[in-house]
């Protein structure tokens, strides 16, 4: 069931609601982490730009 409920972004309630919160009307989306594998080949160069683009 991972990946049916929603947090909205505006105020943090929790939904089932698939494009906006019920409550305020802002977007959603889902609270839930990506995926982690210690075999990422690209994982190296994904870190690298994010740090390129932090120093910018």
């Amino acid at each position: 069931m991972r990946g049916k409920i929603r947090k909205c972004t505006v105020c943090g309630r929790y939904t089932l609601s698939i494009d906006k919160c019920p409550k305020c009307g802002g977007p959603v989306r889902s609270p839930h982490p990506a995926r982690f594998s210690p075999e990422d080949r690209w994982g190296k160069y994904r870190r690298k730009l994010i740090k390129n683009l932090i120093d910018c």
